[in-house]
């Protein structure tokens, strides 16, 4: 009758080999925090990024990832074509769908106006939205349009997510018109995680926010430019 074989005596580990082990561990541990600390609380629904960027006719179009997937939903623009004028545009990214859009109403005189919402508004699917709307714009030497001269006011967005998910948003900005030109300034924006719920304007703090700092997450999600992925899009097709 076969004996059982005892089990043998584990053999000791070399001083070396320890501490190799004892630092794999270390950098293990620590990149589990780090990845920990990129990723947003289970209660978080509303993601909102803080930013200051300036559009202007010099520096051309501003493309902006309102979610951090690498894809751009907006671009802003200032043109001077028969008067200066602010745009706002959204792309498509799904077939068979309406673009990307924001919230604003049509007019026979020009065709969308982009609203500028107070704090506290509410964005939803019972929201007017547009997918290529005017900020502002300028006619016979006269300024028109929702947005001149507001200061921290809210746009609402409405976007789809690569996988097809639509999604509310909004940005805050300011705008600047002089008698020649126009600016607007791009303070933070946010988005609501959970597909097809709505988002109020302007919310930053509670339980559901959590608050991505472009030089951290932000960064890291759109990578070195937005504009190939704009162009990605473009290539879809864009609702003039």
């Amino acid at each position: 009758m076969p004996q059982s074989r005892r089990p043998g005596k584990a053999a000791p580990l070399s001083s070396s080999l320890r501490h190799h082990l004892d630092m794999y561990a270390l950098a293990a541990s620590a990149a589990g925090v780090s990845l920990l600390a990129l990723t947003p609380p289970a209660e978080a629904r509303i993601v909102y990024t803080p930013t200051h960027k300036t559009i202007t006719k010099n520096n051309g179009r501003y493309y902006l990832d309102v979610n951090h997937d690498k894809l751009t939903d907006y671009a802003f623009w200032v043109s001077s074509l028969n008067g200066p004028l602010l745009q706002v545009r959204g792309s498509i990214y799904c077939f068979h769908t309406a673009p990307n859009s924001v919230m604003g109403t049509f007019t026979q005189s020009f065709h969308a106006l982009a609203f500028a919402l107070n704090k506290g508004s509410m964005i939803s699917n019972q929201s007017g939205l547009s997918g290529y709307a005017t900020m502002v714009f300028q006619q016979s030497g006269q300024w028109f349009g929702h947005w001149v001269n507001a200061k921290n006011r809210y746009l609402g967005l409405r976007f789809l997510d690569k996988h097809c998910s639509l999604h509310y948003g909004w940005a805050r900005l300011s705008v600047k018109t002089t008698t020649t030109s126009v600016s607007a300034t791009l303070t933070g924006y946010a988005y609501e995680t959970i597909a097809n719920k709505g988002i109020i304007a302007g919310k930053t703090k509670g339980p559901d926010v959590i608050t991505v700092e472009p030089a951290t997450l932000g960064h890291l999600a759109r990578g070195a430019s937005a504009i190939p992925a704009w162009r990605q899009r473009e290539s879809v097709g864009v609702t003039h």
